[in-house]
């Protein structure tokens, strides 16, 4: 019962989420395939997925632990946390952060973990401000 409640939701998700994909306005200086595409790819994806989930629920789904959910509960917060202090910390310092506890919460060891941090944000900085010349949100040191 529980799967086809998550496929309902996940599926009501997916219209809402397509409506909000279709109010996107479009500028006349926009390529051919448009900035709705790519939300509507997602939404499409999202609700197919969902109808399987409802549609071919699990026999005997087994539910994460309490420790588990207070994992996943730990995981959306350093998201929502990286989401509001990316424009006061920036882009490099905030990318560490997150990919580190992240890592470090799927399994790595702690030196693993911040090796990753740092070479994923310094990475992604690399190659998306430095090659691609795409802005990334500059904290207090300037990048």
């Amino acid at each position: 019962m529980s799967d086809r409640i998550f496929g309902v939701f996940g599926l009501l998700l997916a219209i809402g989420f397509a409506f909000a994909a279709l109010a996107i306005e479009e500028s006349f200086l926009s390529d051919a395939v448009g900035p709705k595409a790519f939300p509507i790819i997602i939404a499409a994806v999202l609700g197919l997925s969902s109808i399987v989930i409802a549609l071919r629920p699990d026999a005997a789904p087994e539910w994460p632990t309490f420790a588990r959910l207070a994992e996943i509960a730990a995981a959306v917060v350093m998201m929502i946390l990286y989401a509001e202090l990316l424009p006061e910390v920036g882009f490099v310092i905030a990318t560490f952060f997150a990919a580190a506890y992240l890592t470090w919460r799927l399994g790595s060891g702690l030196l693993a973990s911040l090796a990753t941090g740092l070479g994923t944000s310094l990475g992604i900085y690399v190659i998306f401000h430095l090659v691609l010349g795409l802005s990334l949100a500059r904290g207090p040191l300037g990048f």
